[in-house]
């Protein structure tokens, strides 16, 4: 069952792309030295953990999802030494540390591949999914690739096809081999060993896939514009039964260890997401739920999101809320260029665990990527429909130095053209940026319990009015968020709206009191406390 004020119920995440965070060795690529020497940064923001990308050897066709050695840290970022003084300086500034677990699949180069494609005899076989030719010499089914074409890939030697999600590059294991569940989970128990504070574990839904590998139906709703593998639905090659069983056993290797947690990555609607706390919470502690991360930035479509996963979430278990991440357009470009505050103040004040991405605290925008500096494979495969993700991972932005302060070298990807403004050293100076915003919400959160254990409640609203509210003993805190550009004036009578306001999202009407009209001007949310 879910622990009551467990830390990852309480906390606040944040998401490091290790390649862009900070570069300490001149290469151009971010490293385990350069997230030690940004620590202080995390630690004014007031976040509670970290998340860590891949930082695995990797030969890097995904940028570290293609891992070829799960117990070693790729030279690119550094030593297993290296590792170890960043869980200390973490743990020593009270920063818990999150790995990413990519299990559904290694890379072509890792060792259990390279025995697998020797020989159809090889002990190795089995770990990855291999089929025989169709009776044309084709593909054993329909079953697409995420990052584009066909998902079998022909192994000449062998004369059988095996299976990728994602590129050729990345062979999916076979997750009904007991020999691979496993190698895996002494793999969590060597990094929770260590002093790790849990996995995200990448593409979870993924990891089991049907028995007789019948053909995926085709999606009536598929139109031009969008990946080419959505033309299909993923009826039989994700989401399978069986693979909760996979979930709960990864939880029980969580759970020989004191306090750790078990994050799922998971796109899937809300009813399906739901199925991976497991049968009495013994799945995943927290499945990420990224309804937020593809809604339509309006007030009711939100309402109605927010309504739907409180509606759907099982006894006893602990909501989370995700706004931004490496695989999806940065937030402030998704909302536009006046919302990224009220976005802030929406997820900070929802209940449940919210997880932050890298730059977000800086109002970091999605940087267009010229076709000669594309790094990102789905780009590379399926150009010109928008799939590309490198514009998401471009370098921190730290100060008006050359590279933003990133990197004295020429960076992996391109720094973002407003830099020498938007960066950590001016914003902080700014007593009313949106950095500050992020700070003045994370410590208020810290300080009003009601936005941390409070119950949710909507209170009803129109139009681009998003209001609601958390309740916990003793205290109301009531937030109301305009999504529009308009001006709104609401009537407080009998709305329970009374009260002080504790934090505008324009950092400058603390201490105003409430009492008969709320004002709020175009794109600008408040938090409002009262007593009871």
């Amino acid at each position: 069952m879910a622990e009551r004020g467990a830390w990852w119920r309480e906390g606040i995440f944040y998401q490091i792309y290790p390649r862009s965070f900070q570069d300490s060795d001149c290469d151009g690529v971010g490293d385990l030295t350069g997230i030690i020497h940004r620590l202080p940064h995390l630690l004014t923001l007031g976040v509670d953990a970290i998340w860590l990308s891949p930082i695995f050897t990797s030969p890097m066709a995904d940028f570290g999802y293609d891992i070829a050695d799960y117990t070693g840290i790729d030279p690119l970022y550094g030593t297993m030494e290296d590792f170890d003084a960043l869980v200390k300086a973490a743990h020593d500034g009270g920063l818990k540390v999150i790995l990413d677990l990519v299990p559904n699949h290694t890379s072509d180069q890792h060792p259990w591949f390279l025995q697998a494609r020797h020989a159809r005899d090889d002990p190795h076989r089995d770990w990855y999914i291999w089929r025989d030719p169709a009776p044309d010499g084709g593909p054993p089914n329909n079953w697409l690739s995420e990052f584009g074409g066909g998902a079998w890939a022909f192994d000449s030697k062998t004369a059988q096809y095996y299976y990728h999600a994602f590129l050729a590059q990345q062979p999916d294991l076979n997750w009904r081999n007991p020999q691979v569940r496993a190698a895996i989970y002494n793999v969590m128990r060597f990094w929770l060993r260590k002093g790790v504070d849990g996995f995200r574990v990448d593409v979870i839904w993924h990891l089991i896939k049907d028995a007789q590998f019948r053909d995926n139906p085709a999606n009536p709703d598929y139109h031009g514009g969008r990946p080419p593998h959505e033309q299909i639905l993923s009826r039989y090659s994700a989401d399978r039964p069986e693979v909760h069983e996979v979930v709960a056993e990864m939880r029980a290797v969580i759970d020989e260890f004191d306090d750790r947690v078990l994050i799922g990555e998971i796109y899937l609607p809300v009813e399906r997401l739901m199925t991976y706390y497991g049968k009495d919470l013994t799945g995943a502690h927290l499945p990420f739920n990224f309804a937020l991360l593809s809604a339509p930035w309006h007030a009711r479509e939100i309402e109605a999101i927010i309504a739907d996963y409180e509606a759907a979430l099982p006894p006893g278990a602990w909501p989370n809320w995700v706004l931004g991440n490496h695989d999806r357009p940065r937030v402030a470009s998704r909302v536009g260029p006046d919302q990224p505050r009220v976005a802030a103040m929406l997820l900070l004040t929802l209940r449940g665990t919210p997880t932050l991405y890298y730059g977000d605290e800086i109002g970091m925008h999605q940087v267009e990527i010229a076709p000669g500096e594309v790094r990102d494979p789905f780009e590379r495969n399926v150009p010109g429909i928008g799939v590309g993700r490198d514009g998401c991972r471009t370098p921190m932005q730290w100060s008006a130095l050359p590279q933003a302060g990133f990197t004295q070298a020429v960076p992996w990807l391109p720094v973002a053209d407003d830099f020498t403004h938007e960066n950590v050293v001016n914003l902080s100076a700014d007593r009313r940026s949106i950095l500050n915003l992020y700070r003045a919400l994370i410590r208020m959160r810290k300080t009003h319990r009601a936005l941390v254990t409070g119950r949710y409640r909507p209170v009803a609203a129109q139009g681009d009015l998003l209001l609601y509210r958390r309740e916990d003993d003793g205290e109301v805190i009531t937030v109301a968020l305009n999504l529009g550009d308009e001006p709104v004036a609401i009537a407080t009578e009998g709305r329970g709206l009374d009260g002080e306001i504790l934090l505008s999202t324009w950092l400058d009407r603390d201490g105003e009191r409430i009492d008969g009209t709320l004002d709020l001007r175009g794109n600008e949310g408040v938090v409002i406390g009262k007593a009871i």
